[in-house]
């Protein structure tokens, strides 16, 4: 008999890499392997990178260099390098790290079984991006049981002058409706209740398929399968059909939730972004979907220090961050990548100014969330219960509509019973920059607990405590 092997993965990067990583784990997982937790444990470590901005790949480097030295000291004896720094330096990266046996490129890491059960294979798989997994690919979910990740398509159509992921990821690649959806019973099955919708563009989706399925018909089905909250990531604002806006207002599943990067406010900026919008139609977009879609809770992205950005620009940036008050918002700081057209352009930021800029926004957001999290104090929130706290054993952690997972605040439950992955209403007692502190006042009915019905709940965890839990570093 075989001897089976173990595995570890190191997924560094965006939810849309973590996807690829659960398949890659799935299609192993049928080869035989079986995932350890412990790096130093692992016969075989995949580490699936980023190489969207510099600190990116430079935290990928780091820990494919980390990896490499559990070859020396570890049970490791066979290291594979997947995704985005594969795709783009995987020659020079061939040559520089001898230690790694394999790289893969972002559409070939559905062959990483074939490639490690054959005696003699290539060390570079680097095919032109073409690929997206389907309902049938083989996919271990790596998030807590009642959330997942789903990958509505690969690739992106735009041409945003600061960007380098179409040139990694390739041409859009939407899935079909009925596949999305089959995929979506699939994880509800195993008893997620939340589907976080992901895609380079997910407004686009659909305009490469035949017919052109747009993304409002695809929640009209989606809406259908089991579970309580759908939420949307990634909505590029260019293409924003009323049917859309329609769809979140009215369908109860479709969280009032939306994140959707505007990346600046400056129409000379936006210009050089090659955005394809002005900041006119940015405003008017937003004011429409408050107007239409209650309580909805906006989440957006933006970039300082591209080149050309003036004193002027950033200033129009900042009161523009004033004025939306967005509930959640990142801020990147430029990165200057070779191959992206924004490389080429004059007037460069230097360092020290984009650093400032990007703390005088992040310190404006934070007063603004302070704000905006103060006003739920005493209101009472629907709440997914995620289990007790890292920083605490005398507190649950949770989150409500307007929380995504990993990215945002949390809600902190300090007095009150409660399962993980279980739906409670709660009442916000405090509040802070980014999180909530609340106690539970309603659990639901047994039988709509969120777990599988062939496996005994977890035990309840009850909690009275009066415990602060420690200030968010910002986003």
């Amino acid at each position: 008999m075989e001897e089976t092997k173990s595995l570890y993965m190191m997924t560094l990067g965006c939810p849309k890499n973590r996807v690829d990583s659960e398949v890659m784990l799935g299609t192993l997982r049928t080869r035989g392997y079986s995932l350890v937790q412990e790096p130093s444990e692992a016969q075989v470590i995949v580490v699936n990178t980023c190489a969207f901005i510099g600190p990116a790949k430079q935290e990928s480097v780091d820990s494919i260099l980390e990896m490499a030295e559990l070859k020396k000291t570890g049970s490791c004896k066979t290291l594979v390098v997947t995704g985005c720094l594969s795709q783009r330096y995987g020659q020079e990266l061939s040559q520089e790290m001898p230690e790694v046996d394999h790289f893969l490129g972002t559409s070939a890491y559905a062959q990483i079984g074939d490639l490690l059960a054959a005696e003699a294979s290539p060390r570079q798989v680097i095919p032109d991006p073409d690929y997206i997994h389907n309902a049938e690919t083989p996919r271990i979910n790596s998030m807590p049981k009642y959330t997942a990740y789903l990958k509505i398509s690969e690739g992106c159509d735009n041409a945003c002058a600061f960007c380098i992921i179409p040139t990694l990821r390739g041409g859009q690649r939407s899935r079909t409706v009925q596949d999305i959806v089959a995929e979506a019973n699939k994880l509800a099955d195993s008893g997620v209740q939340e589907l976080n919708l992901v895609a380079q563009d997910l407004t686009a989706y659909g305009h490469d398929l035949p017919g052109k399925p747009k993304l409002h018909e695809l929640l009209k089905e989606l809406v259908k399968v089991d579970v309580k909250w759908i939420r949307l990531h990634y909505a590029y604002p260019r293409v924003f059909p009323d049917e859309l806006i329609d769809v979140i207002a009215s369908e109860p599943k479709i969280a009032n939730y939306l994140d959707m990067p505007v990346q600046h406010a400056s129409d000379k900026l936006l210009l050089s972004m090659k955005r394809g919008r002005n900041s006119k139609f940015l405003k008017e977009l937003l004011t429409k979907l408050r107007e239409r879609v209650p309580n909805l809770v906006m989440r957006t992205s933006l970039i300082v220090g591209l080149p050309g950005e003036t004193e002027e620009d950033f200033e129009l940036l900042k009161e523009f961050v004033k004025d939306q008050r967005f509930q959640r918002l990142g801020v990147f700081q430029y990165s200057d990548e070779e191959g992206t057209s924004a490389f080429d352009l004059p007037n460069k930021v230097p360092a020290k100014t984009i650093e400032r800029r990007w703390r005088e926004v992040m310190a404006i957001q934070k007063r603004i969330n302070r704000e905006q999290n103060k006003k739920l104090v005493g209101q009472k929130l629907t709440v997914l219960v995620e289990g007790p706290s890292e920083e605490s054993e005398h507190l649950l952690v949770g989150r409500h509509e307007g929380q995504a997972p990993e990215i945002d605040g949390q809600v902190y439950i300090n007095d009150g019973l409660a399962y993980p992955g279980e739906f409670v209403t709660v009442e916000v007692t405090e509040a802070h920059d980014y999180d909530l502190i609340a106690r539970v006042v309603e659990r639901p009915d047994p039988k709509q607990r969120a777990h599988t019905p062939r496996e005994a709940p977890p035990a309840p965890v009850p909690l009275k405590a009066m415990v602060r839990p420690p200030e968010p570093r910002p986003e």
